[in-house]
């Protein structure tokens, strides 16, 4: 896979999407299970009396599953997606099994280094959407991005 933008191609506004993955209750209990072994990620029965009222995939099952939708995007930097940081980092809406999820990221910052004139900073808002187009997750990170090199 090419990675081809860099910091001197991203400007503040910029969209980029991504391709769609649908979640299955068994990568939900299997995800819950080796990470976040609580009731209402890891049996459907016991989550219908929680807060959730039936089984939702862990925040951070959301987060990784958003991170490997972020490196296949549109969104194709130099260097890799390297983060620097988080400002935000909120789950509005639970993820549910058969629920379909896809990107949209938008460039709200780009920063030059001063101290390191190869490199500097993109912040970027990725919204994590079911099929409704309701969001599950608001990512807004701080990605290292490199230069473009002179010459």
């Amino acid at each position: 896979m090419t990675r081809d933008l860099y910091l001197d191609d991203l400007a503040p506004g910029q969209t980029y999407g991504s391709g769609e993955t649908t979640v299955t209750e068994a990568d939900i209990v299997a995800f819950a299970t080796q990470f976040d072994p609580q009731p209402f990620h890891r049996d459907a029965e016991a989550a219908r009396a929680t807060f959730f009222g039936g089984l939702a995939a862990s925040g951070w099952h959301t987060a990784s599953l958003t991170m490997r939708l972020l490196v296949e995007s549109e969104l194709q930097l130099s260097g890799g997606i390297i983060g620097a940081g988080m400002d935000e980092l909120r789950w509005p809406k639970p993820l549910r099994p058969g629920d379909t999820i896809r990107l949209e990221s938008e460039v709200i910052e780009v920063r030059p280094s001063r101290s390191r004139p190869s490199q500097g900073l993109a912040k970027v808002r990725t919204t994590t959407l079911n099929q409704h187009g309701e969001p599950v997750q608001v990512l807004v990170a701080n990605l290292l991005v490199v230069r473009r090199p002179e010459g």
